[in-house]
């Protein structure tokens, strides 16, 4: 009888990579990752293009008037209204980022770092809710704030979300309530 150790000597293994073919492979798997970013690259481009029609965004006036309340968090997007699905990119609008928001009565004021900064006049506000997603993030429910207004002749929803979400329904009553002033004075 031969001694095992014998036997593990006398046969020699297969290599157990096939280095070519992993090479081959990694570079296939790289080209493909970078023909979707690619394609989703210039599908976005596409989508602001045709949204091209809506008009510059407004900024803000030199003098506003005081605050009646200011708020840190995130900006998430911004859709058609009642399309929560359907998001804007031009003029910026698509792109999430850090918000500070300041609402005065001449009307809401969106400071974004590295982004387009806007402004919603108080006559183009519609109306105010609290939502769980826009633009394909979704939050728990009521953890958005999300803006109706009017820019050019469309309706556009946008979502915030506050860094403290205590504030969320402090913001929601009174944009509604100024919305129902600006109403009632028309």
């Amino acid at each position: 009888m031969t001694p095992v150790i014998l036997l593990a000597e006398a046969q020699r293994s297969a290599d157990v990579t096939d280095w070519p073919a992993r090479i081959g492979w990694l570079v296939g798997l790289a080209l493909f990752i970078a023909l979707v970013y690619w394609l989703m690259r210039e599908g976005w481009k596409w989508r602001g293009t045709l949204q091209s029609d809506l008009p510059a965004l407004p900024s803000a006036p030199e003098e506003t008037g005081p605050a009646r309340l200011s708020m840190s968090g995130r900006y998430h997007g911004s859709t058609t209204a009642g399309q929560w699905l359907d998001r804007i990119v031009a003029h910026g609008l698509g792109t999430r980022s850090r918000a500070q928001l300041t609402l005065t009565d001449a009307g809401l004021e969106v400071e974004r770092p590295g982004a387009t900064d806007f402004f919603v006049p108080t006559a183009a506000l519609r109306g105010a809710r609290l939502d769980k997603g826009i633009a394909g993030k979704v939050l728990t429910e009521g953890g958005l704030l999300v803006v109706t207004w009017a820019h050019g002749d469309k309706l556009i929803d946008s979502g915030f979300r506050s860094d403290h979400a205590a504030e969320h329904n402090e913001w929601l009553d009174t944009l509604n309530q100024m919305i129902n002033d600006t109403e009632g004075a028309r």
